[in-house]
């Protein structure tokens, strides 16, 4: 498993951009599929983004797309979500996570072995 930790949240007026990153420790990170969860207050943890190992293949909710940019750079073992045109209702908790799964839903939670523990981002109107 890898180690993770994300940084960069914080608090932006709409129309604004914030970028997250997510720092791993461990020797897995190259080999494993990324992705981004949200928790808003009250509700469920969603699927944001996820980037393959290879970077080859991103993948995005469509409440996000156009809007978000998932990158990872493996040299630095982090992976970052730039997040522009906020709006309100991006407002959430955002997860980083790590899957060593081959082939597996990266829109599903349950495929992920490794999380963060969170940053906050507050998006006001």
């Amino acid at each position: 498993q890898v180690q993770l930790v994300e940084s960069g949240g914080g608090q932006v007026q709409a129309g604004g951009s914030l970028r997250l990153s997510c720092a791993a420790s461990g020797d897995t990170f190259s080999s494993s599929a990324m992705g981004w969860f949200r928790q808003a207050p009250g509700k469920e943890r969603e699927f944001a983004a996820a980037i393959l190992a290879s970077r080859t293949n991103t993948y995005y909710a469509d409440s996000v797309k156009g809007r978000f940019t998932i990158s990872r750079d493996n040299a630095k073992n982090t992976v970052y979500l730039q997040m522009n045109s906020l709006k309100p209702e991006d407002t959430a908790v955002y997860y980083c996570a790590a899957s060593t799964l081959i082939h597996a839903n990266r829109r599903l939670e349950r495929t992920y072995n490794s999380w963060g523990q969170g940053t906050q981002v507050t998006v006001s109107s």
